[in-house]
């Protein structure tokens, strides 16, 4: 009969719905002595819940310590690279600062070897000079005689006494030394006279009246070029190189 078979159909429909809510609302099973235990859906969402909240707090929190590492070691590789560049840097400008200090050192000593060498060459060629003078003329031994009361200025009084072939350079060593003043007087070193004699008093040699009269002076001092040069040309050549006789 159609009645009968509707209603244990709607029986069926019933007990299949019962059947579904009961799964819903069962509880996750949990181990113990053998036995499950029913929990209510809502309390066993909430542990999945918790579950998943730690999950996600744990990871981030390793993520975030993995950023920490990673960030630790890309501060840690850029240190030593900075670090590593100014060590070359400092050590570029210390091999720098030495290779100037080597230059400079061989710069003063080739200045200091080309002084001696240019102050030396000056020597010799003094030295030579006053050798050819010698060859061409003969070494005077004595002053000549001076007339027994030259008279006139300084300059004409040591044309009586000089040699006519070395007047020339006595007169341009006694005009560069005092100016053809007798009393003249170096203020530094106090030499005196035509001559410039260092002291003055060594021209007591040729006269007690070395200070004043010129002849004395003249007498002196060509006898000076005379034993020191071997003439007043080789003594003038000399001067000529050093700016002294």
């Amino acid at each position: 009969m159609p009645s009968l078979n509707l209603r244990k159909r709607g029986i069926a429909i019933a007990g299949s719905v019962a059947a579904v809510g009961l799964a819903a609302t069962a509880a996750v099973a949990l181990p113990g002595n053998g036995a499950s235990s029913a929990v209510a859906d809502p309390n066993a969402k909430a542990a999945v819940a918790s579950a998943s909240a730690q999950a996600s707090q744990e990871a981030a929190a390793k993520a975030a310590s993995a950023k920490a590492a990673a960030d630790k070691a890309a501060a840690d590789k850029a240190a030593a690279a900075k670090k590593a560049a100014d060590e070359k840097a400092a050590a570029a400008k210390k091999a720098a600062d030495a290779k100037a200090a080597a230059d400079k050192a061989a710069a003063d000593k080739a200045a200091a070897e080309k002084a001696a060498a240019d102050k030396a060459a000056a020597q010799r060629a003094a030295q030579e000079a006053a050798n050819r003078s010698q060859q061409r003329q003969p070494v005077q031994q004595q002053a000549p005689a001076a007339p027994a009361a030259p008279s006139g200025s300084p300059q004409e009084i040591a044309a009586q006494i000089v040699p006519a072939d070395q007047l020339a350079s006595f007169d341009q060593i006694i005009s560069h030394e005092s100016g053809w003043n007798v009393s003249a007087t170096n203020p530094s070193s106090g030499a005196y006279g035509l001559a410039q004699a260092l002291p003055g008093s060594k021209m007591a040699s040729a006269g007690a009246d070395w200070q004043t009269n010129p002849a004395t002076q003249i007498r002196w001092a060509l006898d000076y070029m005379n034993s020191t040069y071997g003439s007043p040309n080789a003594a003038w050549a000399f001067w000529q190189a050093n700016s002294w006789y």
